[in-house]
C-alpha cells in the first residue's frame, strides 16, 4: 500500500498526454505462454483519480469522496488484477488512460499496454478501456450509429420515444492462432427494470447487433464483453433474475433486425448457476450482504462458436466480500481461459 501511494504521488506532477489512447503503434504478443489466453471483464466502480467536475468525482458525486479514497480503491483493484494475471482485461467505469497507466505502474508489469477510446458519456465521464499483453491489429474505434426506440417488438413497456447511440464502447480486432477476432467492449445504460432505460438498452444492443453481424459476415469470430446492465433470460443468474428487455437476445442474434444471421453464446453457461453473479447492489439500503436478491449477473461475455470451442474454463472471481464501505468494486470479475 505504501509503495503504491509513493508511486501515485509521483503522478501528481505528471500530466499525461491524452484522456484516450486508442492508437496501436506496434503489434506484439507479450504472453509468457502463447497457447493460453486469459480474458477478464471487470467493472471497477468509478476508477477516477483525475477530478471530473461534471460528476464531482472523486467527491460527493461518486463512491470515492476524495483522492485518498480513490487511490486506495485503485490499490485494491490492482491487487485483484495481479492475482488474476489476465492477458486481456476489459474495464468498465474507468475514467481514462491516466488511470490505465497508473494501474500498469502499480502492477509493475511492462507486458501490459493501455488502450481506450473515449466515449460520449460526458455526464458521468465513464469510459471502457483495456490493459492487454496482446496488441490489437487495428486502433480502437467507435460506431456513432443511432437507433430509434422502443424497437419493434419491445417488451419494456415504455410508451415514449427516443433515439440512442452506444455512449460507452470500443471496437477493435485481434489476430490469434490464424483467427480474426473482433472484440467489442461496452457498457450499457443502468437500471435493468426501469422501462425507459430498458427501451434505450434495446436500442443500444440494436446498434451493436449491426456491427456484430457485419463482422460475422466477413468470417470473424466475435467477442462482446462488458457491463450490459441487464439479465440473461436463458443463462439465469444466482437469483434467477429475468429480463424485461430483449437486450441479450438481440446481441446473441435471437431477436431484432439480424435475427438468425449469427449466433453468440454466453460464456457463463459453463458456470454453475449458484456462482453466476457479478454485481452486488444494496437494493434495500440495509447493507445486508447475505441477501441473494442483491446479487445478479449483469456483466457478460458473449462469443461466437469458434471462441466457445477454445474455452477451457470460465468462472466469476468472488475473492473478496461485498459490504458497505469496502474499497473493492461493487462488481466481480468474469474470467475466461482459452486455449488459443
Amino acid at each position: 500500500m505504501i509503495q503504491l501511494f509513493l508511486i501515485l504521488s509521483l503522478f501528481a506532477g505528471i500530466v499525461f498526454s491524452d484522456s484516450e489512447c486508442p492508437v496501436v503503434t506496434s503489434i506484439g504478443d507479450r504472453r509468457s505462454n502463447k497457447s493460453k489466453l486469459r480474458l477478464v471483464q471487470y467493472n471497477v466502480e468509478w476508477l477516477f483519480i483525475d477530478y471530473y467536475s461534471n460528476m464531482d468525482c472523486p467527491g460527493n458525486g461518486c463512491t470515492w469522496k476524495n483522492t485518498t479514497e480513490a487511490e486506495t480503491h485503485l490499490s485494491y483493484v490492482s491487487k485483484v488484477i495481479h492475482d488474476l494475471n489476465p492477458d486481456i482485461i476489459n474495464f468498465c467505469e474507468i475514467e481514462g488512460c491516466d488511470e490505465l497507466n497508473m494501474l500498469k505502474t502499480s502492477l509493475n508489469d511492462n507486458s501490459y499496454m493501455p488502450y481506450l477510446k473515449q466515449g460520449t458519456d460526458t455526464s458521468t465521464g465513464q469510459n471502457v478501456g483495456m490493459l492487454t499483453r496482446v496488441d490489437p491489429v487495428i486502433s480502437l474505434y467507435r460506431t456513432e450509429d443511432r437507433y430509434d426506440y422502443p424497437i419493434y417488438g419491445s417488451t419494456c413497456g415504455y410508451t415514449g420515444t427516443g433515439s440512442t447511440g452506444v455512449s460507452k464502447h470500443y471496437i477493435t480486432e485481434f489476430k490469434l492462432s490464424n483467427m480474426n477476432i473482433a472484440l467489442i467492449g461496452t457498457h450499457f445504460v443502468a437500471y435493468p427494470t426501469d422501462s425507459s432505460r430498458c427501451a434505450q438498452r434495446e436500442g443500444q444492443a440494436s446498434v451493436l447487433q449491426s456491427v456484430i453481424a457485419n463482422y460475422v459476415s466477413k468470417g470473424y469470430e466475435v467477442i462482446v464483453i462488458g457491463d450490459l446492465n441487464d439479465f440473461d433470460g436463458v443463462v439465469l443468474d444466482v437469483n434467477s433474475n429475468k429480463p424485461t428487455s430483449q437486450v441479450l437476445n438481440i446481441l446473441k442474434g435471437d431477436f431484432g433486425e439480424y435475427k438468425g444471421k449469427y449466433e453468440l453464446i454466453s460464456a457463463a453457461e459453463n458456470v454453475q448457476q449458484s456462482e453466476r453473479y457479478s454485481d452486488w447492489y444494496d437494493s434495500d439500503n440495509n447493507c445486508n450482504t447475505q441477501s441473494n436478491k442483491d446479487y445478479s449477473m449483469i456483466d457478460h461475455v458473449l462469443v461466437t462458436s469458434g471462441i466457445k470451442n477454445k474455452i477451457s474454463d470460465v468462472y466469476f472471481y468472488h475473492g473478496y466480500p461485498e459490504y458497505c464501505g469496502t474499497y473493492n468494486s461493487d462488481h466481480y470479475p468474469v474470467v475466461i481461459d482459452l486455449n488459443i
